[in-house]
């Protein structure tokens, strides 16, 4: 069979800020299990090649998929319908999957929006993927998909039915290495150096309230052998010429002694590489962080996400902010440039609150800092706190970009926090101290870089005050349907 492995023509938020458009890494472990089973594979990142709808419908006619497999989250879901139909009218025989973390945690609601879409892969994908071509190759039915642990799915009959939830996949390193090579690298570029990503671990223990990283990939951490890592790394540095690497890992750190494992092994192999990866914490100390910046990583991504231990405790982080001050001074005193993230808008906050944590993240020392909404997602705790209080101000998924306020608060207007995000921006940025070094700085502005995020924050708060918020969704019947 044929199978055609995409995603959709919506630029990323990394994209935007960045100017880096986000490697489709799943799909190419996708793309490795179908070539395992004997289908000819393509991958198609639609957002990374900037193509209109027609062009887009062209490249998938003349591959002429039999299986097109789509991967969304939640403010692409609705290019992905589009993606769903336009496959559908190429072949209308053609068997359409969806997934990824916003189809995960509502796959009756997806299939009810899109007609066009045959089937919801829930959670972890890979050995479902599998054991669905193997169906798909002895009878090409969507019936065949019944029975098949971690799939929704539309029979023949036009009735929808859930199969029951698959376990994880306990060892990482049974799962073939990504297809690689089916990937265009010159699409993703940081500057001039070709940028790839690898994850060696998935997972996360932990349970804050705004992530479903580990409802999607469950709360127990797996890891890659050090030996299966070091391997992908030196294949994506020798075969494919990739000098700048980012590890998706949730918490690169969270078994320290295996971080260094992996730095000791970068540098006793002499694998070139510039790299980055994120850290809790309370999981940074001063020999991991050294190993790190001795094997070439630049920074390290902090998740810091509020000043006041009020809000920290609400969300469930499981952190202080004394954690948080010391893990940037042992990011600084290793060498290492340190990113923090911060999350503003939570219900509870008030005004102080986000004040002090604007203020806070101008006192770490920072090299960065990346400001955003709190976002209900769908799978989250704070979705079900949303749902619960009434809080949900919009179901236009293309607005659940975390720069956009879609959730109202006990204490402060949506559109307050909206001015707040890009506060947080320019008097984070444009402070003279911070302007002053970056302006002198040989290696290029770090404000130039973040003017794409103040941008878009100066677009949302022009989208809220223009009264173009929300659009032509019946919330009170959605939000009936999602039960």
């Amino acid at each position: 069979m044929r199978v055609a492995l995409v995603v959709p023509p919506t630029r990323s938020s990394l994209a935007e800020v960045l100017g880096v458009n986000g490697i489709p890494l799943g799909l190419a472990y996708l793309a490795s299990i179908a070539r395992e089973e004997g289908h000819d594979v393509a991958i198609f990142d639609f957002a990374a090649m900037n193509l209109d709808i027609e062009s887009l419908k062209l490249k998938l006619r003349e591959f002429d998929p039999d299986i097109v497999g789509i991967s969304s989250t939640t403010p692409t879901i609705y290019d992905a319908y589009g993606i769903a139909r336009a496959a559908k009218e190429i072949n209308e025989n053609s068997i359409v999957m969806i997934g990824g973390p916003h189809v995960t945690f509502l796959p009756i609601y997806t299939l009810r929006s899109c007609p066009q879409i045959d089937a919801v892969v829930r959670g972890e994908g890979e050995e479902t993927f599998r054991e669905s071509l193997k169906a798909l190759e002895r009878e090409f039915s969507v019936d065949s998909l019944k029975g098949i642990r971690g799939i929704t799915y539309r029979s023949s009959s036009g009735e929808i039915k859930e199969n029951q939830q698959r376990p994880l996949i306990r060892d990482l390193d049974s799962l073939p290495i990504p297809a690689y090579d089916l990937i265009d690298w010159d699409l993703y570029r940081v500057g001039k150096l070709r940028y790839g990503v690898i994850m060696s671990s998935r997972g996360c223990p932990f349970n804050c309230i705004f992530c479903s990283s580990s409802l999607q990939f469950g709360s127990i951490w797996r890891a890659h052998s050090v030996r299966r890592v070091v391997e992908e790394l030196r294949l994506l540095r020798e075969d494919f010429g990739i000098r700048e690497i980012e590890f998706l890992d949730d918490t690169f750190t969270l078994n320290r002694k295996r971080a260094r494992e992996i730095c000791d092994e970068i540098v006793r192999e002499g694998i070139d590489l510039s790299w980055s990866a994120s850290s809790r914490v309370n999981t940074l100390d001063r020999e991991t962080a050294d190993s790190m910046r001795r094997a070439g990583a630049h920074t390290v991504y902090l998740g810091i996400e509020s000043g006041t231990q009020r809000v920290l405790d609400f969300i469930g982080k499981g952190i202080t902010v004394t954690q948080a001050v010391d893990a940037v001074k042992t990011a600084l005193k290793s060498g290492l440039q340190a990113l923090g993230s911060f999350v503003i808008g939570f219900p509870i906050e008030r005004k102080e609150d986000i004040e002090r944590t604007i203020g806070f993240a101008k006192s770490l020392g920072l090299k960065y800092a990346q400001f955003t909404v709190a976002t209900p997602y769908p799978g989250t705790r704070l979705w079900d706190f949303a749902l619960k209080n009434k809080l949900i101000a919009t179901l236009n998924w293309r607005l659940y970009t975390t720069v956009n306020v879609v959730m109202r608060s006990f204490h402060l207007k949506m559109n307050q926090i909206q001015r707040m995000l890009l506060k947080a921006y320019l008097t984070f940025y444009l402070r003279p101290s911070y302007f002053l070094k970056d302006l002198l700085n040989p290696k290029g502005s770090v404000i130039r870089r973040a003017l794409p995020s103040i941008m878009r924050a100066i677009r949302g708060l022009l989208r809220m005050e223009g009264n173009r918020y929300n659009y032509d969704e019946d919330l009170d019947d959605i939000l009936k349907d999602l039960g």
